[in-house]
């Protein structure tokens, strides 16, 4: 699977000095560097080079100042990779192209060349917003069959593991969950009920996700899943 490359090519980017995450905004994996405003490194998996993996970094390029395209390098090293047309054309887009083997060393094919796509401010703001938000690194990148961990369902589990004993407040919960009120309003995922004015408390479906999502350790950042699009928002 995909995920079987991420943490070799997280693991290189962080050697170049990179804060990684996976799974956010639907690509495999973002990257920042620096602050105000960060370089975001965008990185896209797959079990071989092929012209969807291609396609989906055409796609990324609108927020991203890199996108690395990376794939398993084939056993006898005559897969896409070695066919100059294809690192042509991804020398020509400006994509960096990462070779993995299969005891998980990373090697550089191509080296990225910064383009010059007409950039989508909105879109880039919410890649770096939601890796910021996100607490640890809770998916590995290149998921496709287990659903995705944001930062959003973080708060909703957090406040829904506060809620297990007793009812509480949105102003209770702040302090672990700053978007507590509108998540509780707004209940994306069913799991909270107004037991009074100001009140809530939690639904059967919540109590079954937390018993589901947090144990057997509220420490594990849970296995992922994906949003609903208004939890993304």
């Amino acid at each position: 699977m995909e995920t079987s490359l991420y943490l070799p090519v997280k693991r290189f980017l962080e050697e170049l000095g990179y804060c990684v995450k996976g799974e956010v905004g639907n690509c495999d994996l973002v990257a920042l560097h620096g602050e105000d405003p960060p370089v975001v490194v965008i990185g896209e998996l797959k079990l071989s080079f092929n012209l969807e993996l291609v396609l989906q970094g055409v796609d990324r390029m609108s927020a991203g100042d890199e996108i690395w395209l990376a794939a398993q390098l084939s056993a006898r090293g005559k897969g896409r990779e070695s066919d100059p047309r294809y690192r042509n054309l991804c020398r020509r887009l400006g994509f960096g192209l990462l070779g993995v083997g299969r005891m998980g060393e990373v090697e550089v094919l191509v080296s990225p060349v910064a383009p010059t796509p007409r950039k989508d401010p909105r879109r880039r703001s919410r890649l770096v917003d939601e890796h910021r938000r996100r607490q640890g690194d809770p998916a590995a990148g290149g998921s496709t069959r287990k659903p995705i961990m944001t930062a959003y369902r973080q708060q909703a589990l957090a406040c829904a593991a506060a809620m297990t004993e007793a009812p509480r407040r949105p102003r209770d919960l702040k302090p672990s969950c700053p978007d507590a009120q509108k998540i509780l309003h707004r209940n994306v995922y069913g799991w909270f009920e107004r037991s009074e004015r100001g009140l809530y408390a939690l639904t059967p479906t919540g109590r079954s996700a937390v018993a589901a999502w947090l144990a057997p350790s509220v420490v594990r950042a849970t296995e992922p899943e994906r949003e609903p699009a208004e939890a993304l928002a």
